[in-house]
């Protein structure tokens, strides 16, 4: 998004940039004028269960950034959670289940069947799996995708690279199987 922003020639408004940078997760295949937000198309609300349930991410922003400012803040988390969906946070089950630290040789010993699908417009992409671990734990690296684009439904006008990032994932997933039944 970033690079996106500042690749806008002197003189560019801001809003114009931040609707491209914007586009990179809400219209990555160039075709909408506006976002719909209300519609939940892109699966918003799936994710607030799961940042209750497993991913609890303590984020906050300081006034250097384009948002206001926030602290996080864990009991209303703990209150939000509890209100929304009847659950208890569980801040600890990510690295618990999965190792916090060395992910390469926690997944190595213990990991098969994981394809880590990374595009590299994607603002998490460099927390991500951006090499193959084992011949079973495969990082997927595309330049032009953005975050969990491969898993939204397929669109007749999606770009060529999507559509092989699709079939390779596939791919990859019937080999698994096909391994299994062997």
């Amino acid at each position: 998004m970033c690079r996106i922003i500042d690749g806008f020639p002197n003189g560019t408004r801001t809003l114009d940039k931040v609707f491209a940078a914007a586009s990179v997760y809400y219209n990555y295949s160039g075709t909408q004028q506006c976002f719909d937000f209300a519609s939940d198309s892109l699966g918003f609300s799936g994710w607030d269960w799961q940042a209750c349930t497993e991913m609890v991410e303590p984020l906050s922003c300081s006034n250097e950034s384009m948002f206001p400012p926030y602290a996080f803040d864990y009991k209303q988390r703990e209150a939000d959670c509890k209100d929304q969906f009847g659950v208890q946070p569980r801040p600890h089950w990510i690295t618990t289940e999965f190792g916090g630290y060395k992910i390469e040789k926690v997944l190595k010993r213990f990991g098969s069947n994981i394809i880590f699908s990374n595009g590299m417009r994607d603002p998490w992409s460099q927390g991500g799996v951006l090499k193959n671990i084992s011949s079973s734990i495969v990082a997927l690296v595309t330049e032009k995708g953005a975050h969990v684009l491969d898993l939204y439904e397929a669109m007749k006008n999606d770009p060529k690279w999507l559509i092989e990032q699709r079939e390779k994932e596939i791919e990859i997933i019937k080999n698994w199987i096909n391994q299994y039944y062997i």
